[in-house]
This record gives C-alpha cells, structure tokens and sequence, in this order.
C-alpha cells in the first residue's frame, strides 16, 4: 500500500477536482491507487459534483427548524430557482435544518451526519445530487438559537413551503413566561427583522468599527455647516443617535405599528405576560445574500452556442 502523503492527495486533488477530505478518503479506501481512487470518486458523484463546483449557486432556499427552547437556520444553495421549487430539492433542505438541530447548529458536524434513508452524510447526498440533477449546489451556512428558558421564535418571510423561503429569522425570547404566547411575540419581532435587517441588538452590540465609519461621514458633513466645533460635536452625536434607531434593534420602531421602539414593545409585553421578557439574539439570512452574481448576456450565450 502506497503511503498516504500530502502530496499524493494534492496531486488526486489537481486531477478529480474533488475536496481534500473526499480525496483523503478516496486513496485510503484505494490503498493509495491513484486510478482507482479517480475511479471511487467517480461512483460517488463527487469527481462530477467538483466539475460544477466552480459555478456560480446564489438561489436555493432557507430552512429553518425548531424544538423546545433551540431553532436552526440553514441556507442551502442550488444554480437555479426552478431546483428550489423541486420537491426533493426541499425535503433535503428540511431534513438538513432537523439534522442541524441534533448538532447544535454546527455546519460542519451537520455536514458529516448520516442524512436518513442514504447510508450517506449529508455532505455526500449533497455531492450525490449534484451529479444527479447536474447543478451546482452547497450547504453554505447555519446557525442556532437557544434559550435556557422561554422560547425561540421562527418565521420564514413568504415561504416556498413550510419552514422554507428566501428569508429566515430567528428570535431567542428569554422569560418564564407562557411559552406559547412569547412564540407569538417572538415571531411578531422575527417579522419585523425580516423588513429592517437590524445590525445589531441593542446600541452596546454594534461593531464599533461601524459605528466609528459612520461617525467619520457624519463629521464631514457636519464640518461643511461651518458651524463652531462645539456645536459639530451636538450635532453629530444627535445623528448617531439617529443612526441607532435606523440600525440597531431595540431602538427601531416597531413595523407591526408604526410608532413603538421595540425595546418599548418588550417591556409592555413583559407587563402583560406578567414575568420578565429579554431578547438574547437573533439572526436573520437571505438567501444569497454576499453571493457575487454572476451576469450573463443571454443574446450573446445563445449566439456563441449557435457559432
């Protein structure tokens, strides 16, 4: 048996175009046979699978799940929107974000749990279906919720099916409260981020890099006023004030009426549930979102496959 060196692996990754790992494997299982290792690869769809790798995959789906006091979000990309309305293509996205649970919303682990029913991993149905419907696709990202004790929130902003869409959100709700009723309120402040993409929960959390960035613009601009240094300053500190209340969470004003910050909304809900209510995070993802489109001339494709 041939030893298993960084270099072979390297090598069988330069041919098949496969991952690391896949390679890894491929020249374990093949007793460091380079052919035959090209060979495993290939009936594991992954050799195929790395051939697409390099496309482009912005559309898919998020999927969110919950149980008790934990929620997952997963965003699960694919080349096309006519695959994330495939039924199969959401029944491997469901299943992902419930696998996720059992691995605290770790992608990784998640990416290495048997998917049911396959004698798979997850990573490896994923490569399996890539080869099969013959689209780039990529388990890009999860995250979880939890709280010790109160609930946690999910919503899905017009979903393709339950539990799945473009956007997810959710919300960790702290409180002994009735759980059922701080689902409600959870999902009402899980809509609103939807609509507003907070930066942050509250103005302490915000990255100050952020903060300083905004901080320089507003300076300059108050600078053009002409006005005494002293009053520049008030003037700058009113605006970032301003700025919290457009990025910050519990200083936004309520979407669902239009009037309320949210952090006032808590503290009245809190009142009337009876028992203190305190949001520990949130996350919200859209689908795709840091993704570099690509833009393709349809005319010029449809004359250059014709020439």
């Amino acid at each position: 048996m041939a030893e298993i060196t960084a270099q072979l692996v390297k090598e069988l990754r330069e041919r098949s175009g496969a991952g690391m790992m896949d390679c890894k494997k491929a020249l374990g299982e093949t007793q460091g046979d380079m052919d035959a290792a090209i060979d495993w690869l290939r009936t594991k769809g992954l050799a195929a699978a790395a051939k697409k790798a390099g496309r482009i995959a912005a559309e898919g789906l998020v999927g969110v799940a919950a149980q008790g006091t934990k929620a997952v979000i997963v965003e699960v990309n694919a080349e096309t929107d006519f695959v994330a309305r495939n039924d199969s293509f959401q029944d491997f996205v469901r299943k992902v974000a419930e696998l996720g649970l059992a691995q605290g919303g770790d992608l990784a682990k998640t990416a290495g749990a048997a998917f049911p029913g396959t004698g798979r991993t997850v990573q490896d149905e994923l490569a399996h279906r890539v080869a099969t419907i013959g689209e780039n696709m990529s388990l890009r990202r999860m995250a979880q919720v939890s709280v010790t004790q109160g609930a946690v929130a999910t919503y899905i902003h017009s979903a393709t099916a339950p539990g799945l869409g473009r956007i997810g959100v959710l919300v960790g709700l702290e409180s002994t409260a009735d759980a059922a009723k701080l689902v409600e309120l959870g999902r009402q402040i899980a809509m609103h981020i939807a609509a507003t993409n907070p930066l942050a929960l509250t103005p302490a959390e915000l990255d100050p890099a952020v903060v300083e960035r905004e901080r320089s613009v507003l300076v300059e601009q108050a600078k053009e006023s002409g006005k005494p240094a002293n009053i520049i300053e008030k003037m700058v500190e009113g605006r970032i004030r301003k700025f919290y209340e457009e990025v910050v969470l519990t200083e936004q004003v309520f979407v669902i009426d239009g009037e309320t910050r949210v952090g006032k909304v808590v503290e009245g809900a809190a009142k009337t549930l009876g028992a203190p209510v305190r949001i520990t995070g949130f996350i919200r993802y859209a689908l795709g979102e840091g993704i570099e489109k690509q833009q393709t001339d349809f005319a010029a494709e449809v004359a250059a496959t014709v020439r």
